[in-house]
């Protein structure tokens, strides 16, 4: 055996004079039909026979057509081999062979070569048994193409000690059945190495289950399995040496579940874990449900999206080479090479799912997901590996948690087509970057944050087409909408004035305990005023200065000009004010005091001018 690694052990018995006519035993050959096997000649038949009785699958070679002596070793360049189903194989160099002078006679643990058939003419038969690498045979089946019973054993993993008793028990058949004698003296090469002893603490099947295992339940129950128990000095620890047929023990872990599993698992208790009175959804979940349920409501259909992204995502979106949303992990092990990365956006995802549901027809879109996105910050530690004896304690979660970056929940929507249908009422009303602004509202509105709304510019956004939402009150951006740059679209074959909007709900803060207003039973006040403000002051600062003023019950803004009649760079808002006080009608005066003071508060805050 020149390849020991692939090949620990090799056994080989001859038995000799065996009558070519000698049939199969009838029992023997209902026992292999039973099995699904068909017969076929009597040496073939006893080690398919051997193979179900004991686990070990052998094979048979006419001995008087073998040249030379055996010799099992990697496949060299070049080298082909005639399988017993007459094709003609070119072999690999990971190919394990069995060969004799003349070359390959056989592909080792999967098929043997037809040179070296057993025929009806046979006399003598050397009969091969071994323990062959699983990782090995499993590839060269794979590669042939040739999966077969033996195969699928060997490359599971037989018993090493397996292949003298399986080869003397079919050379016995074979002498008894066929009129042959066993040649004395068979070839056993065995280059196994020792397995380790597998240590366990006494304690450790209690600790992990829960449920009290003496000593003496934890030793009668591995050596019940075939283990051989020896006790340390100290008594705390026994040493466990695994049997041959069992090579799946190589933890303590593995241990404890054979004492459980001899011990039954239905003596483990099954105590259902009692939740706290008051738990139930946390903060985050129950606001991250009212926004989608807004948005919902709103029109928006939920598309959950794939998770993993490709790397040309962020030029498709024409994000600058600064962009912190660049910066993505790199999955391991991706599920498509193409798609390597996490997620720093939804607006791929989205934009995939828009792009797919025009190809099938849909021209109004109106799509939105609620998910997470990975956002690494370059500080982030190794990962601890956490014991699995016990549960970790606070220092050692606390260090994997700081092993892990930043996932935070993101808000997203994407709408192209009309908002209302053309039809013989006239031309459809088209989705505009308004209607993302809006649907941006609608989030913040259900996770009770105020947000202003400011003219920005952020990719991959229009640059006169995106509004940034930032928490009121504060400088602090949450997101962005309004409609993608043309670029953009172009890149991805999408139609022109496609709107989106993405907003980061984990940086909401949460909001406080809802008041109910004051309702009055008197009467309302109506009165319209028109103020002269710069171009780039947002409408809804002027509205929150008006809404501070005294008996301002509600603001609504219902025109916007820009023209002539008003100064270069600015524009005119017109606002309709309604007041209301709690304790009594409003007269006249009542009412133009309430104006002019809203108005003053505009004025000192905005710098607007009330219009002639």
């Amino acid at each position: 055996v020149q390849d020991t690694a692939g090949c620990p052990r090799y056994v080989a018995a001859v038995v000799e004079g065996l009558d070519p006519g000698a049939a199969t035993p009838a029992w023997l050959a209902r026992r292999l039909t039973v099995a699904g096997i068909r017969t076929v000649s009597l040496a073939v038949d006893v080690t398919n026979y051997v193979m179900l009785e004991l686990g070990q699958p052998l094979h048979a070679f006419d001995r008087d057509r073998l040249t030379g002596p055996i010799v099992v070793r990697r496949a060299t360049a070049g080298e082909r081999l005639q399988t017993l189903d007459g094709v003609v194989r070119d072999v690999h160099a990971e190919d394990l062979l069995i060969t004799d002078d003349s070359g390959p006679i056989g592909l080792a643990a999967v098929m043997g070569g037809l040179s070296t058939e057993v025929t009806t003419t046979t006399t003598a038969v050397l009969l091969e048994g071994a323990y062959w690498d699983p990782a090995t045979v499993g590839r060269s089946a794979r590669r042939h193409r040739l999966p077969s019973e033996a195969s699928k054993r060997f490359e599971r993993g037989t018993d090493p000690a397996l292949p003298s008793v399986s080869v003397a028990r079919a050379a016995s058949l074979l002498a008894e059945y066929g009129g042959g004698r066993v040649v004395p003296g068979s070839t056993d090469v065995d280059h196994r190495v020792e397995r380790p002893a597998v240590r366990l603490p006494v304690d450790l099947p209690t600790r992990v289950v829960g449920v009290d295992y003496d000593r003496a339940t934890v030793v009668d129950a591995l050596e019940a399995v075939g283990c051989t128990v020896t006790p340390d000095d100290g008594g705390d620890v026994l040493t466990v040496q695994p049997p041959s047929w069992r090579p799946d023990l190589v933890d303590p872990n593995d241990l404890v579940e054979e004492v459980v599993r001899r011990e039954g698992y239905d003596a483990v208790p099954s105590v259902l874990p009692v939740l706290p009175a008051g738990s139930g959804l946390g903060a985050a979940q129950r606001r991250r449900r009212s926004v989608g349920r807004a948005l919902a409501e709103a029109g928006y259909v939920e598309t959950p999206t794939y998770p993993f992204i490709a790397p040309s995502a962020f030029d498709t979106l024409g994000l600058p080479g600064d962009d912190p949303r660049r910066h993505a992990v790199r999955v391991a092990n991706p599920l498509s090479d193409a798609e390597p990365l996490m997620r720093t956006t939804l607006l791929p995802g989205l934009l995939r799912t828009l792009g797919r549901n025009r190809g099938r027809g849909a021209r109004e879109v109106a799509v939105y997901e609620l998910g997470v996105v990975v956002q690494p910050s370059g500080q982030e530690t190794g990962a601890p590996l956490l014991p699995v004896d016990r549960r970790p304690d606070p220092a050692e979660i606390q260090r994997l948690y700081d092993a892990v970056p930043a996932q935070p929940w993101h808000a997203g929507v994407v709408l192209s087509g009309d908002r209302a249908p053309a039809g013989w009422w006239g031309d459809g009303t088209p989705l505009s970057w308004a209607d993302a602004v809006q649907a941006g509202r609608v989030v913040a509105d259900a996770a009770g944050v105020g947000v202003e709304v400011r003219a920005a510019q952020h990719a991959p956004w229009h640059p006169g087409r995106c509004a940034a939402f930032v928490l009121a009150g504060t400088d602090t951006v949450l997101g962005y909408a309004g409609e993608l740059h043309p670029g953009v679209l172009a890149r991805l074959d999408l139609p022109t004035r496609v709107c989106a909007m993405e907003l980061d709900l984990s940086a909401l803060p949460e909001a406080g305990v809802a008041g109910a207003p004051d309702l009055s039973g008197y009467p309302a006040a109506l009165v319209d005023v028109a103020l002269v403000v710069a171009q780039d002051v947002p409408a809804a600062k002027v509205a929150a200065a008006l809404a501070s003023g005294e008996l301002v019950e509600a603001v609504r803004l219902f025109d916007v000009y820009a023209g002539a009649q008003v100064p270069a760079g600015h524009r005119s808002l017109a606002y309709a004010l309604t007041l209301r006080a709690g304790d009594r009608t409003l007269t006249t005066d009542d009412v133009t005091a309430a104006r002019d003071a809203a108005v003053a508060a505009a004025t000192e805050r905005t710098g607007a001018a009330l219009r002639a």
